[in-house]
């Protein structure tokens, strides 16, 4: 439909184009201002040129494709055009010449040969609209697949860093779990019931790819608990986040992540109990611990700060800062704000 009314747009246009010529060329010092008459005849002359060229361009697009052969394209499509639009309106010209209007043997030929150059005329401005559109078309559709490819490949590469934070996950807590139930039963349903609340967050979440702060944050509360549990009073939490930060967005997991991250490259233990901070500096999340690396490190399954920095980089040019000192190691995360 829409193509249809920018047709018979364009034939207008073109049809006015003709009448204002015809109205306006003097031959022999007559001027054939009829315009109305001139007009109907000019859009009927359109049409017949538009139609015919319309059929010859979807003939032209099964021979000789714009995408695949262009030069061939233009080569045969210009003169070919050219050639039918002249010849309608020469023959238009004829029968408007003998049945219509006949013209005086002097101004014959001029008036023919002004009829060919505007059938020349039409034919490019036709063509050069084709040409136009058909590029144009191309163009949109190919910006079109790009982004729909970069889209879905951004979407594969999220998922697949989002779907490396199970596994590590899971395998520290039924270790915990499978020790629990010997030990204490009562925790052990405690434990269970945390956990299926922090696996219903993950599923709740498995396609949002940022979630508030205030959501994380009471995802946290329950892994927080079963830490709580893993390592008894070895390891304490201290949050302070200002209420005006909570509706700010960051990935979810993230704070898990830096969590997880903490644990794994620290102590816990009675002696040297670990203490995590989570604040805000500067419209950044920021988590902080006492420094007191492992001996001997886990191993890395490398879903740490560089699986947050892949994460990151889809939603935000802000980089990531990690500050380590003497005494304390220190992640800053940026908060996204969204209105």
């Amino acid at each position: 439909m829409k193509d249809n009314k920018i047709r018979f747009l364009y034939m207008i246009i073109v049809g006015i184009f003709i009448s204002l010529l015809l109205d306006f060329i003097k031959i022999g010092g007559q001027t054939y201002h009829n315009q109305l008459f001139d007009f109907i005849i000019s859009i009927v002359i359109t049409i017949a040129v538009w139609e015919g060229n319309l059929r010859l361009d979807h003939w032209m697009n099964i021979r000789f494709p714009w995408v695949l052969k262009p030069a061939k394209r233009l080569a045969f499509h210009l003169p070919t055009s050219i050639f039918y639009s002249a010849f309608v309106i020469y023959l238009s010209m004829l029968a408007f010449n003998k049945f219509v209007c006949p013209l005086p043997e002097d101004t014959k030929e001029s008036f023919m040969i002004t009829s060919l150059v505007i059938g020349v005329l039409i034919s490019i401005i036709l063509l050069t609209v084709e040409i136009s559109t058909q590029f144009f078309k191309q163009w949109k559709s190919s910006l079109v697949e790009i982004e729909k490819y970069k889209s879905e490949s951004l979407q594969a590469q999220l998922q697949n860093l989002k779907n490396q934070l199970n596994p590590h996950f899971l395998f520290n807590n039924m270790s915990v779990l499978s020790s629990l139930v010997y030990k204490d039963q009562d925790k052990a349903v405690d434990f269970i019931n945390q956990l299926s609340k922090v696996y219903r967050y993950l599923l709740d979440n498995r396609n949002n790819e940022l979630v508030s702060l205030k959501t994380e944050l009471n995802f946290i509360e329950s892994y927080n608990f079963l830490l709580k549990i893993r390592f008894d009073k070895n390891i304490r939490f201290d949050v302070n986040i200002p209420e005006e930060y909570l509706n700010w967005y960051l990935p979810p997991m993230s704070l898990q992540m830096l969590i997880e991250n903490t644990i794994k490259h620290n102590e816990v233990s009675a002696e040297l109990p670990l203490t995590v901070s989570i604040n805000v500096h500067q419209d950044m999340l920021q988590v902080s611990n006492n420094l007191q690396r492992r001996t001997m490190n886990e191993i890395s399954s490398k879903t740490g700060i560089q699986n947050i920095k892949d994460r990151y980089q889809y939603f935000t040019d802000k980089k990531i800062e990690v500050i380590e000192t003497s005494n304390e190691f220190i992640v800053r995360i940026p908060l996204l704000y969204q209105k």
